[in-house]
């Protein structure tokens, strides 16, 4: 099995909207933007892409359409994981007849399972496609962790589970799920700031918000620690980490979704309520940093 699985930038793509609903001209566009600046991958229907305010008749035109323009030149990767187990594997088989190559996972929301809980959950999905899955841990959200023991069980039991968003923001996390791992498991930073730390201990991918809008710096910070060029990964994460902060001066996507009409003169419209569209304050900020890296006028 591949290790990265699904290519080693995946960009956790944002969900244009316009007064209908998705924007599917946006789409086709920001996947043409998308491809050719570095990613080699997209992740659909992530928290960057407001899955949470999404209806299931959205999600499957938009699962559809980015499918069809991609048109098997990458790997298309749905979020389907929810905290109801029943209902995320409706929407993994829905994603599945849509045609995508794997799904994402997120660890159940709100419920807070025991780890016990995640296995079984997380069994009960992967056992329900036969798509390539994911499992995305992100304890800011979830308000739980995934113990790295958990991961491995879930990996030695379902075949079909190749890879890990870790976003819990802990190195000694990815050193211990490297350790109890087999050795083609791909681990992904779910955090584009922590990028190198990760690949020190393990990890050999990103699936990230900053490619968004610059997937370029990445795919070199990540070629030049393979090439065994520490000190210049370094000094690229040293000039990349302040771009990717100011994807977060806000909650996420409310900047990065910003940030991507900014650049890419795409409208992506405004965040769908409870987000609100970026502060005054912070747009000015986040304006200043992209004209700095050359990426706006």
């Amino acid at each position: 099995m591949k290790n990265p699985y699904f290519g080693r930038l995946l960009t956790a793509m944002v969900t244009p909207f316009d007064a209908t609903g998705v924007n599917v001209e946006a789409v086709k566009k920001l996947v043409e933007f998308w491809l050719s600046h570095g990613s080699d991958g997209l992740v659909v229907t992530g928290s960057t892409g407001e899955a949470a305010t999404m209806t299931t008749e959205e999600k499957k035109l938009l699962w559809t359409t980015v499918v069809q323009q991609v048109n098997g030149r990458v790997p298309v990767v749905a979020g389907t994981g929810s905290n109801n187990t029943a209902n995320s594997i409706e929407m993994t088989k829905l994603a599945e007849s849509c045609g995508v190559d794997g799904v994402l996972l997120v660890g159940p929301y709100y419920n807070k399972p025991t780890q016990e809980g995640y296995y079984r959950h997380f069994k009960a999905i992967a056992g329900s496609t036969s798509c390539k899955a994911i499992l995305y841990n992100v304890p800011g959200r979830t308000a739980a962790n995934i113990a790295p023991a958990t991961v491995a069980r879930v990996a030695k039991d379902c075949p079909n589970v190749v890879a890990i968003k870790e976003a819990a923001g802990n190195v000694a996390q990815v050193a211990e799920l490297y350790r109890l791992l087999p050795a083609d498991f791909t681990i992904y930073s779910g955090d584009d700031a922590l990028i190198l730390p990760f690949l020190s201990v393990g990890a050999t991918g990103l699936i990230s918000v900053l490619s968004n809008i610059d997937g370029g710096i990445l795919q070199q910070l990540m070629q030049a620690y393979e090439d065994g060029k520490v000190k210049e990964a370094a000094d690229l994460n040293k000039k990349m980490v302040p771009l990717a902060n100011a994807m977060f001066l806000e909650t996420n996507p409310i900047p990065v979704k910003a940030a991507v009409s900014l650049v890419t003169g795409i409208d992506c419209g405004d965040p769908r309520l409870p987000l609100t569209p970026m502060s005054e304050g912070a747009l000015e900020k986040m304006k200043a940093i992209l004209k700095e890296y050359g990426l706006t006028r």
